[in-house]
């Protein structure tokens, strides 16, 4: 199991702008994340929504991060690309097992359980943890 494409190059685009400490224009960005610029625009877009960084235009223009690397986690930037993070889709709730309607079996309640561990740890690990020194 992986996380997402999307997913990866929004935490290096995140990285990037926490250990630059500076604002970024999307073509510096890019290269130095290795997402292609086009990617990179779309990825920007959704952490500029989420208000995990904020965009200047103008010539002067560019990215920069909104707050404290140690106020980011691994956790909000995943869920800002992949929305809330579910081991299965059997924990959505308009999915319902075929077995019993309305009532989780063991199988959801363990996927839920490991779902819940995994949110967590994201959640514990913060962009500050990540950079160097």
């Amino acid at each position: 199991m992986h996380i997402t494409l999307e997913s990866d190059y929004a935490i290096r685009i995140v990285h990037c702008l926490c250990k630059n400490g500076k604002r970024m224009d999307a073509r510096t960005i890019s290269e130095s994340t290795g997402v292609t610029l086009r990617f990179s625009l779309k990825i920007l877009r959704k952490l500029v929504s989420s208000k995990i960084i904020r965009s200047f235009k103008g010539s002067q223009g560019g990215y920069e991060i909104t707050k404290n690397p140690g106020e980011i986690s691994l956790r909000e930037v995943i869920e800002v690309v992949e929305g809330p993070y579910q081991l299965s889709r059997c924990l959505n709730p308009e999915y319902f097992c075929t077995r019993e309607k309305n009532k989780p079996c063991k199988v959801q309640k363990t996927f839920a359980d490991i779902s819940d561990m995994v949110r967590e740890k994201l959640a514990s690990v913060t962009f500050a943890d990540l950079l160097d020194g």
